[in-house]
């Protein structure tokens, strides 16, 4: 990367200097011409590429410089799905190194930068080898399975020093940003709950399916890696693998880190004292699922209370969305979704404040993506719209939620200690256990 900065330098000097153009080969002339450099291109490979790990891809090429030079799925029909699907509008895609082991990508020396678009129990392994091997890396939400894996995927980008973006695209979204500005504003006066709700409607677990052998072209061994050894089965595998602890955490980390990130951001909040959830297999309780499809979970902080609320199979959520956060203040209530924001009145209030819709008007994960492939450029962290210590923040937030359901227990965090202040409980599910041989590394 220092060479593309060099170059560029050069370039402005020379330019700036009053050099003709016409001094210049023809190559450098194309370079400038373009206004991208070769050695300020940025090569990515793309990890896991079903669903958001493509939505990723296509972002990123938007991106002028910025090259797909890999791509690695355990399951090769994705893969010749996906190059199909690319290959009818871009040239060049035989050019695109093929993988279904994630440490034989990292290996190729041409990539600058790796996509993370696997289940959520492969999240961590890969972050931390991608760091080690050089890469910049992009991970989807939840950046962690476990507070453990959170807090050791943000040792390794410390160590390894690296640019590390979690798939918070929310995070790079103008009017989330105006809207939590309002907050900060102090114009709702004393925010006394913040309530986040995810109602959705289409959502639902898989049927209940006999075991059977993995598909043709699905690595299964490779796809369970740490996870529990089990025997293959369908309504596990791909889309549904939400649903069942040994790889995510339900709509609480699937959806929840994007709205709980906005309620901790616009409260200012760290981590909270104590965390309470009840739920259950209320709606599909004869379909395939661990996770709750109802959960209601009460986190309480110093000066206000956090109320996350979700549902599968309703889309009637509160304030007649089917998802969002609202603040409730003492001179109004601020609501925010991915729709837009707005501000109803408090009638009982003499302050008095209010605003219409303001709806959102850009793309959110096609900016995430320029901002990080500038901090890739840059080479400056801070500049992250969500570092890995952003996403490990929320995601913690979000485990904690999904461990007091699990435990059926009412918790305690000691802040001092990094720990639920019940031992029997840091125990069992601080960390998720590895399994097949795999170990998460110490960093």
């Amino acid at each position: 990367m220092s060479s593309r900065k060099n170059f560029l330098q050069q370039s402005s000097m020379l330019i700036g200097g009053g050099v003709l153009l016409s001094a210049f080969n023809n190559k450098a002339f194309t370079i400038l011409n373009n206004g991208v450099a070769p050695n300020d291109q940025v090569n990515i490979g793309a990890i896991g590429i079903k669903g958001m790990g493509w939505a990723n891809v296509m972002a990123a090429l938007k991106i002028a410089g910025v090259n797909l030079v890999a791509v690695c799925d355990v399951d090769r029909n994705v893969i010749n799905e996906r190059l199909a699907e690319f290959g009818k509008t871009n040239a060049g895609v035989s050019k695109i190194k093929i993988y279904d082991d994630y440490r034989k990508l990292l290996e190729q020396k041409d990539i600058d930068a790796v996509i993370i678009g696997t289940p959520d129990h492969w999240h961590a392994l890969i972050m931390i080898d991608a760091c080690e091997a050089g890469k910049d890396v992009y991970v989807e939400k939840p950046v962690g399975n476990s507070i453990v894996e959170c807090n050791t995927m943000i040792a390794a980008q410390q160590r390894y020093n690296k640019i590390v973006q979690a798939g918070q695209w929310q995070r790079s979204q103008q009017h989330f940003k105006d809207a939590v500005n309002y907050v900060h504003s102090g114009q709702l006066g004393n925010i006394r709950t913040a309530k986040v709700w995810c109602y959705q409607g289409w959502m639902k677990p898989g049927p209940i399916l006999p075991d059977s052998a993995p598909p043709a072209g699905v690595d299964y061994k490779q796809w369970l890696g740490p996870a529990t050894l089990r025997s293959f089965n369908s309504s596990r595998f791909h889309f549904n693998f939400r649903w069942f602890w040994d790889y995510a955490g339900g709509l609480m980390t699937d959806w929840g880190v994007h709205l709980l990130d906005y309620a901790l951001i616009g409260m200012k909040a760290e981590l909270p004292i104590s965390i309470a959830a009840l739920g259950g297999k209320f709606a599909y309780p004869d379909l395939y699922e661990e996770t709750p499809d109802t959960l209601t979970t009460l986190y309480e902080f110093d000066k206000f209370n956090l109320v996350w609320d979700s549902a599968m199979g309703i889309d009637n959520g509160s304030y007649e969305r089917d998802h969002g956060i609202a603040f409730i203040g003492n001179n109004g209530t601020l609501i925010l979704n991915r729709g837009g924001w707005e501000v109803i009145e408090e009638k009982q209030s003499k302050n008095k404040v209010i605003m219409p819709l303001q709806k959102a008007s850009d793309n959110g994960l096609d900016k995430h993506w320029q901002n990080f492939i500038d901090a890739v450029k840059s080479r400056k962290a801070a500049d992250l719209n969500c570092s890995i210590q952003d996403g490990a923040h929320v995601a913690t937030v979000a485990q904690m939620g999904n461990i007091s359901f699990r435990s059926g227990k009412k918790l305690l965090w000691d802040k001092a200690k990094g720990a639920f202040t019940d031992a029997a409980i840091n125990q069992q599910y601080l960390m998720n256990e590895y399994h097949n041989g795999y170990k998460l590394p110490k960093v």
